[in-house]
């Protein structure tokens, strides 16, 4: 099955909105007494969105993550790193946005008749 554009965007949209809920999630819970950290694997999540067969479901579910430094109340959730995967992810979101929205604005241009006639 070929996947076009819209698709395609739309699901690299649905898990940017993933995982920034993720992200907030994290940083909401910050000072909670051993809170794991969470995040899903963009291109796993983006292959089951897309249907792909071959992805498993197991790789694109909501994962720990095991790069955070464990503090002594328990919880592995760096601030700064979490506001800096927050920002890497907006600006891929409004990127995806930006191509999506001008994208099917051409597409209008092109679908849309001739007055002129030239």
């Amino acid at each position: 099955m070929q996947t076009g554009f819209l698709d395609f965007y739309g699901g690299v949209l649905n898990v940017r909105q993933e995982r920034a809920d993720l992200i907030a999630n994290n940083i909401a819970n910050a000072d909670t007494p051993n809170f794991k950290a969470t995040d899903v694997p963009f291109t796993a999540a983006l292959a089951a969105q897309l249907g792909d067969a071959s992805a498993a479901p197991e790789d694109a579910a909501v994962q720990y993550r095991t790069d955070g430094i464990m503090a002594l109340n328990g919880n592995d959730v760096s601030l700064d790193g979490e506001r800096v995967e927050s920002a890497a992810n907006g600006e891929q979101m409004q990127a995806a946005t930006v191509f999506m929205h001008q994208s099917t604005a051409d597409l209008v241009t092109a679908l849309r008749p001739n007055p002129g006639g030239l």
